[in-house]
């Protein structure tokens, strides 16, 4: 009678049960929702670990204009006419180009030198043509095909640039960013600290695996659950065993387990142990529980409480007993937590099929791989014909020896040997890397500026993950006019008006100020060719003085619009050699691959180039007119304009509009 009468005084506190969401807002209101503290760990130790701080490239790479084939470095205009029928003779230099050594040798009209794979590329060439369209002829060199400047080459900084945000704080480390980092040189890397949880089950009726299961018990399956689910969550597990229901163990092993991050526990409701365990939780500490009772089904008797402890907040959670229960609890309130403790974000697992944005071309006879990055489309916008084609992949480009592309790419497709394309809008299937794909925030797709990775940061400092696709300032603003981002980064120069972005737009898309960036002839500092000269004067020495050397920017590019203006018919050397981003520019002048170039002032960095300044261009955002009105659309243009954005925008020398 009295047991029964005790029971019933006990369960009294479930009277008070309360709504999850309640429960949750009073637990986590308790606790510090951010990641722990970081370390400093080496490479080979950090697959699975989560970055504390961004990667910013420390080294182009790659480091050199280097060669992707077998063959000979030349002057690609010396090849201009070739064919089967009308070979071109060249003569062969004495050096023979090999990896790890730079060559000494300058490449004049006419000229060859034997180039390997990997090889630097020598001053003066702009091309490499491959071992496979040439012969021999009394020690000269006969082509039988014409090539292009910038054939067989992947230019300095082409697949990562120096001063690049790489990885970023949260971004959890596979194989792929451990690849960049390697890469890059890193051997020591900064990552947040795993959370040690402790876990043991309670209950005289509990039976660890493996021993003999006595008539009434059941095996201990809640341990090992809970423990691999929290191990899967990047965190470490301090298992602690099995708790009979005796209040000093019980007390002796929490007390032992505030030397960790969390303190997880289950079962025991055999001849009171529940009750025991809310008993002796209660009295670890404040601020104590925080719930126990709960409107789920399953999960009602899940108690949450919270013990402050040497200056840290611990969560400690009596999960129930039955192992749907417990683990269903798990992961609606203690896995929010740890994840956030670990420094991750939230993955969901997904294996989908996306539409084409545009035209993708293939080598016929070849089955290719292109790995494609997701951007989610909006439900109006789904393929009418395929229900489940939410989304658009996009082809990360940048060829097969690119670690960024792997790295950043959600998935691959697979197109047949016996295509030479695959059409805009066609369905695809898409192979998931990891079999996961990071939903994120906000989808921003355009032309990378620093800016923009900065604006980023910011953003994912108050919880908006934000996804970037850089694919151009074209395709970005064809993204938003097709609804397939929520923000577009474009700087296009229409060569009509004068004008920057506005006139591209049209009446589905909302024009957003930027900021401007001073764009400018760029040089050693120490050429006396252009030191100390104007820009008249300046571009003069760049057209034509003999021996200057150009790197000038791809066709299409707002930069490309003022160098043509400003050589006017001019042609100089290395005109028809075009790089793809200021930060190559940059890299082929410090490396005397080039004399000048233009580009905009913020990619020079640290490097003590000379800079003569040319126009500002402007770089600014477009975004759909049925997305303006999104909560993270809305902070992103609050951040725009508060003063430490504009200070801080001021510093990498970009000028936010009056």
């Amino acid at each position: 009678m009295t047991k029964n009468m005790n029971n019933s005084i006990n369960q009294t506190q479930f009277l008070n049960v309360i709504d999850r969401d309640l429960a949750e807002k009073l637990f986590q209101a308790e606790l510090n929702m951010f990641a722990l503290e970081s370390e400093i760990i080496p490479l080979e130790q950090v697959l699975g670990r989560v970055l504390s701080i961004d990667i910013q490239a420390p080294i182009d790479v790659p480091g050199f204009d280097r060669s992707n084939v077998d063959g000979f470095a030349l002057k690609a205009e010396a090849t201009f006419g070739a064919s089967e029928n009308s070979l071109k003779l060249l003569k062969i230099g004495n050096e023979n180009i090999v990896t790890g050594f730079q060559p000494k040798t300058i490449i004049e009209s006419n000229w060859a030198l034997p180039i390997a794979t990997g090889g630097m590329l020598p001053r003066g060439a702009n091309a490499v043509v491959m071992i496979e369209h040439t012969d021999f002829k009394n020690e000269s060199l006969l082509i039988n095909r014409a090539i292009s400047p910038g054939t067989n080459i992947s230019f300095a900084g082409t697949d990562i640039s120096k001063g690049e945000i790489i990885l970023r704080k949260g971004d959890v480390l596979s194989s792929r960013e451990t690849g960049v980092l390697a890469a890059l040189g890193i051997n020591l890397v900064m990552v947040v600290r795993k959370p040690i949880v402790a876990i043991f089950s309670t209950g005289d009726e509990i039976i660890a695996p493996g021993k003999i299961l006595p008539l009434g018990c059941v095996y201990d399956s809640n341990s090992t659950v809970l423990a691999d689910a929290v191990r899967e969550l990047g965190c470490e597990v301090a298992f602690m065993g099995i708790i009979k229901d005796n209040l000093e163990n019980l007390k002796t092993t929490l007390d032992a387990c505030l030397k960790y991050d969390a303190i997880l526990l289950s079962g025991g409701t055999s001849k009171g142990g529940g009750d025991l365990s809310y008993k002796v939780v209660a009295e670890l500490g404040k601020p104590g529980i925080v719930a126990h009772g709960i409107a789920l089904k399953p999960g009602k008797p899940l108690c949450l409480a919270v013990v402050n402890h040497q200056d840290r907040k611990i969560p400690v959670v009596v999960l129930p007993g039955f192992p749907t229960s417990a683990i269903f609890t798990f992961q609606e309130f203690v896995a929010p937590v740890l994840k956030c403790m670990a420094g991750k974000f939230t993955k969901n697992k997904n294996t989908i099929k996306a539409t084409l944005p545009f035209r993708v071309n293939s080598e016929r006879g070849r089955t290719e791989f292109l790995l494609v990055g997701l951007v989610q489309n909006n439900p109006k916008d789904q393929h009418p014909m395929i229900l489940d084609a939410q989304y658009s992949a996009y082809p990360m480009g940048k060829g097969s020896g690119s670690v960024t592309a792997f790295a950043k790419a959600d998935g691959f497709i697979v197109i047949p040997r016996k295509n030479e394309y695959l059409e805009a809008d066609e369905v695809v299937d898409v192979h998931l890397i990891g079999n996961e794909i990071e939903p994120a925030n906000l989808v921003i797709i355009g032309s990378h500026c620093i800016g923009l990775d900065y604006l980023i940061g910011k953003l994912r400092d108050i919880g908006i993950t934000a996804k970037f696709l850089s694919i151009g300032s074209t395709g970005g603003l064809e993204a938003a006019k097709r609804n397939e981002c929520d923000i577009a980064g474009i700087h296009l120069l229409d060569d009509i008006t004068n004008s920057y972005n506005k006139p591209f737009l049209n009446d589905e898309i909302e024009f957003i100020p930027g900021y401007g960036r001073m764009q400018g002839l760029v040089f050693r500092s120490d050429d006396q060719r252009f030191a100390g000269k104007d820009l008249s004067a300046a571009i003069y020495a760049a057209s034509y003085l003999s021996g200057v050397i150009m790197v000038n920017r791809n066709r299409g590019s707002g930069t490309r619009i003022h160098i043509d203006r400003l050589l006017k018919d001019a042609r100089p050397n290395g005109y028809l050699a075009e790089v793809k981003s200021h930060t190559a520019v940059v890299a082929s002048i410090l490396q005397k691959r080039s004399d000048w170039g233009v580009a905009i002032h913020s990619a020079i960095g640290n490097s003590n180039l000379g800079f003569i300044p040319i126009t500002e261009e402007r770089y600014d955002f477009v975004i759909p007119k049925n997305r303006i009105k999104r909560p993270e659309i809305d902070s992103f243009l609050k951040l725009l304009k508060t003063d430490q954005v504009i200070q801080e925008l001021n510093k990498f020398g970009l000028r936010i509009a009056d």
